[in-house]
């Protein structure tokens, strides 16, 4: 799966209006399924994402359901909006009080997501590593997990956490197969031997 930009218009990255990137990325056609974000001021496409990327979404979401309570929901195309870091991003799973995700308007302001998982494909990874990290630190996102099969030849799941001053703190790395505790108010022991190795 790898991520295009969509073709610049004029200004765009010189000085262009947040509005204008948002209303360039609403009016995107992209083909169904595909990923259309706001990452670091532009908008980028990514194709549907891979069989076993969704096996990941759907085996992770089945465990979070058992500790949630009923009030939250757990989304997969859950707009978040970032604008002081130029971005909207759309998590490959999203934990938000309901309340806040059936709000109006396209987004939900990333703060207000209790947890944020990102599964990396291989030829886009570097967004979820580098720039999705520090946006959702800089966001101000409890926890973020990144479940990495593309790293290094040795898949890993990386717990991110306490966000201070723009930056997370790493709780937890653990290489697939082990496990990897997501704190409360999750409380819920994840192992990452069910998900799949492209």
């Amino acid at each position: 799966m790898s991520a295009l930009t969509v073709e610049p218009v004029p200004g765009q990255g010189q000085g262009q209006d947040w509005d204008d990137i948002v209303r360039i990325w609403e009016e995107t056609d992209a083909p169904e399924g595909c990923k259309v974000e706001i990452i670091e001021e532009i908008v980028t496409v990514s194709p549907p994402p891979s069989k076993d990327h969704n096996t990941t979404a759907e085996l992770l979401q089945r465990r979070l359901y058992s500790v949630i309570p009923e009030d939250w929901g757990i989304y997969q195309t859950l707009g978040l909006s970032l604008p002081g870091r130029g971005g909207i991003y759309i998590p490959d799973l999203v934990v938000a009080p309901r309340a806040v995700a059936s709000g109006p308007g396209n987004t939900v302001p990333a703060e207000e997501a209790l947890l944020v998982a990102e599964i990396t494909s291989r030829s886009n990874a570097n967004h979820d590593r580098v720039s999705k990290v520090n946006g959702y630190a800089k966001a101000g996102v409890e926890l973020f997990l990144l479940l990495d099969p593309w790293h290094s030849g040795r898949p890993t799941a990386t717990l991110y956490g306490e966000p201070e001053g723009g930056t997370y703190r790493v709780l937890e790395t653990v290489e697939y197969g082990r496990k990897l505790t997501l704190p409360e108010p999750f409380g819920l022991v994840l192992d990452t031997g069910v998900f799949p190795v492209s």
